[in-house]
């Protein structure tokens, strides 16, 4: 008795919240893809025509697929997706080493498999199976992650699909298996390889905008300043002092004394730090040291790869996003501008349904995949756009208490890792078409035309309600 009970409880515990909004943004989706293809003439009246010579028509026929996927899933046992989750992992490696070899070259990547007017891309299983192994490996044992080598490889599981699909090469699926960080963080991973590679990304953002030699000058300076600040006795003097020095520098950097004024601002910062040492013989001045030390020849380097070893087209990706005013509007930057065109053009409450011009004259580019979003912003203005990104909140919000109510460490796990998924597709795509990163081709979840994507997150979200249905099974 006590059993049909729970198994009752289970059942009609199901997050209809949380499959509310999904459900809700996978119709914008559709409605968004319709609005794009229709543009000035139409749709054609034959139905077979429609269905298969039609971006809403493939995506309906995915839509489809993707609802029979989700009734089916919902039917498989919780527990299964333990028992699979290697195998799905390691049917998703397999695939990606297939692919450079057997798939389909489109926009300059290898990264579908073909079969007709069927693709399938790999990357979307390997994102599934990945966050299975990922939390299946968790799962093994409470204490996986004291240990440096349970640390490697629960990385190791997430970064070899990363090599893998950089092979292709797409790094913007790349990029998003670097979110599974946020489960590890969650689960007790150690801060300090977080704040290294926030670190990282700052300087290589500093080091495109400037030139090397003003970022190491300025960090040099920056140490000689906590070096300075250090001193206890007659303060004021050093600060006068090195005040004085950090002048003399600036002053020979605009004579042009370029590596003559690095060289003496490097001797004065690391005398400051050796002399303080020596006096009161603080140790805490060697990792800074070090650190200071990793940090220039890290800039330089960033220097060297951005120049000499990323592609062409790689660079301009970059500089479109940290140097807008120095590309070509016709150019390489057409397509952000066009995008926050579109954006901008929608005002409050839009132009209306099949009523935005740049969306109906396909001004901007991959419009029902990465530029998504412009269609929104132009037909539905401020308050659609606003909506969406609310939707996309509160779907997190609701993962996450989805994750911190299991009983079960694997469901969280897994709840967590969707969770990141979604957060980076979510964040990085808006934030693509309003130029606030570059653009590296990562559809927004539900709403960007894809079968294989939208086939991939109804796999995810099926999964995960099915798992928090049963969570009072235990």
């Amino acid at each position: 008795m006590a059993v049909q009970l729970s198994n009752q409880r289970a059942n009609q515990s199901l997050d209809w919240i949380t499959l509310s909004i999904f459900v809700a943004l996978v119709a914008t989706g559709w409605v968004m893809i319709y609005s794009v293809g229709y543009g000035n003439s139409g749709y054609p009246q034959d139905l077979g025509e429609f269905m298969f010579q039609t971006q809403i028509g493939r995506q309906s026929i995915w839509l489809f697929i993707s609802f029979v996927a989700f009734l089916l899933l919902m039917t498989v046992d919780w527990q299964v997706w333990r028992t699979v989750a290697y195998f799905i992992y390691i049917t998703g490696i397999v695939l990606l080493l297939l692919v450079p070899f057997l798939g389909k070259e489109i926009n300059g990547q290898k990264a579908w498999f073909a079969f007709g007017w069927f693709t399938f891309q790999p990357a979307e299983l390997a994102k599934f199976g990945t966050a299975l192994a990922l939390s299946s490996y968790l799962n093994s044992s409470t204490n996986v992650l004291q240990s440096l080598q349970s640390r490697i490889t629960a990385i190791g599981i997430f970064v070899l699909p990363v090599l893998l699909i950089l092979l292709q090469p797409d790094a913007g699926s790349a990029l998003v298996f670097l979110s599974f960080f946020i489960v590890l963080y969650r689960e007790g991973f150690s801060p300090g390889p977080y704040i290294i590679g926030l670190v990282m990304i700052v300087l290589f953002v500093l080091t495109f905008i400037y030139e090397p030699f003003y970022v190491s000058t300025a960090l040099i300076a920056l140490t000689g300043t906590i070096f300075v600040n250090q001193f206890r006795m007659r303060k004021i003097y050093w600060w006068i002092g090195y005040v004085v020095v950090l002048g003399l520098i600036v002053f020979a950097i605009r004579q042009q004394f370029y590596w003559t004024s690095w060289l003496a601002n490097t001797a004065v910062c690391f005398a400051l730090g050796y002399w303080h040492y020596e006096r009161n013989k603080n140790r805490g001045n060697f990792p800074i040291m070090v650190g200071l030390f990793l940090c220039v020849v890290f800039s330089f380097t960033t220097s060297y790869i951005t120049n000499n070893i990323l592609q062409e087209h790689q660079r301009t990706r970059i500089k479109v996003w940290l140097k807008p005013e120095e590309c070509d509007p016709q150019g390489e930057l057409y397509n952000v501008l066009q995008s926050k065109m579109a954006i901008g053009g929608g005002g409050l409450s839009g132009k209306g349904f099949l009523e935005g011009p740049m969306t109906k004259l396909n001004y901007v580019p991959e419009q029902s995949t990465d530029f998504i979003f412009c269609t929104i912003g132009e037909e539905y203005g401020f308050f659609g756009s606003t909506l969406i990104i609310v939707l996309f909140v509160i779907l997190l919000y609701r993962i996450i208490n989805i994750a911190e109510r299991q009983r079960a460490n694997f469901s969280r796990y897994y709840a967590y890792c969707i969770a990141g998924i979604l957060f980076v597709h979510f964040a990085i795509n808006i934030g693509m078409t309003m130029g606030f990163f570059p653009i590296i081709g990562i559809p927004l979840p539900f709403i960007s035309k894809g079968g294989t994507s939208l086939l991939g997150f109804t796999t995810m979200m099926a999964v995960l309600l099915k798992l928090d249905s049963n969570r009072y099974s235990i």
